[in-house]
Parts: C-alpha cells; sequence; structure tokens
C-alpha cells in the first residue's frame, strides 16, 4: 500500500488495515523480511491515524460558546 493510499482510507478503513497487519505479523508463515516491511507498513499507517486524529482534535478545540466552528 502506497502512502497516498494510505492518506485516502478513513480512521476505521486503517483501523482495519492495522488490524490485518497484525494478523499477519503474529502468523508464523510470515518470513523475517516480511515481518519487517508489514511492521514499517503498520507504523506508517498508525502515523496516518495519528494525524488525522491530531487534525479532529484541532477542530474540536476551536468550537466557540455558540457551537460553530472555525477555522485554524
Amino acid at each position: 500500500m502506497k502512502k497516498q493510499e494510505m492518506e485516502e482510507l478513513t480512521l476505521e478503513e486503517s483501523f482495519e488495515k492495522l488490524e490485518e497487519i497484525l494478523e499477519a505479523l503474529e502468523s508464523r508463515e510470515i518470513t523475517l523480511e516480511e515481518s519487517f516491511q508489514t511492521y514499517a507498513k503498520g507504523m506508517e499507517l498508525l502515523k496516518q491515524c495519528n494525524e488525522k486524529i491530531d487534525t479532529v482534535e484541532k477542530k474540536m478545540q476551536l468550537i466557540n460558546e455558540e457551537g460553530e466552528l472555525s477555522d485554524f
């Protein structure tokens, strides 16, 4: 999965992909080299998730008293 494809995933889709990655890493059939590559993909996906969550948190903090969202 390319970085651009990861960025386009929703958080829910990203979490599903992370679950798949965890299952693959737990498999005894995966080679050491594949596990390193899979781990790296998982870490990149996790980074993308954190960035999306941070963006949402910033937007939530900018809601004013009237309940309106202002851009940051």
